[in-house]
């Protein structure tokens, strides 16, 4: 009763309520991408210049089979073209720069500079896109990035995290291959 009334009060005289946190299920999802993107970036940011051409394949490794793998700056241009389609899946929008024509990215994006500037703008727009999930929206079904057919909202969250994961785990053993020992493991 006192809290019924104290709003109204409040609303009576035109003053403004503080703002509340995010919502608990977005403010969880969002706090897996930070993770993500500190771990990433950071690793992309340790890698020499000279390494982002680096594959398994790139160095003729004998007894695997690693033909045709991408390299570690194509790792991270993959993981960023995905997070921005999922995230303009969320948003319900085409995502704010060129993606490229595949899963790949751009073409055009060549140097680590390049690559670590698209990687971070990608994880800008997954908060964006992450910020907008509420338990009323996240069994809502939208329009998939991947071709026909529909995916739930949450989908999209939840995706960002656990692909760019499985590629940084590729993205690690290249980064130790080449010396490089990841930041997150220091």
């Amino acid at each position: 009763m006192l809290k019924t009334s104290l709003l109204t009060s409040v609303a009576a005289l035109g003053l403004a309520l503080p703002s509340f946190a995010a919502d608990p299920l977005a403010t969880f999802y969002d706090s897996q991408l930070s993770e993500a993107e500190h771990d990433i970036v950071s690793l992309a940011q340790a890698l020499p210049a000279d390494k982002y051409n680096f594959s398994p394949d790139s160095v003729g490794i004998k007894g695997s089979d690693f033909k045709g793998v991408r390299t570690f700056g194509e790792q991270a241009k993959h993981i960023a073209t995905i997070i921005y389609m999922l995230s303009g899946a969320a948003l319900k929008e085409k995502p704010p720069v060129d993606i490229g024509k595949d899963d790949n990215g751009p073409d055009a994006l060549k140097t680590k500079e390049q690559i670590i500037n698209y990687l971070q703008g990608s994880f800008k727009y997954a908060h964006k896109a992450i910020a907008v999930l509420t338990p009323l929206n996240q069994m809502d079904n939208l329009k998939s990035p991947f071709g026909e057919g529909t995916v739930p909202r949450i989908m999209t969250a939840s995706m960002v995290t656990s692909h760019s994961f499985d590629h940084y785990g590729q993205m690690v053993v290249y980064a130790r291959m080449n010396g490089t020992k990841p930041p997150g493991s220091r």
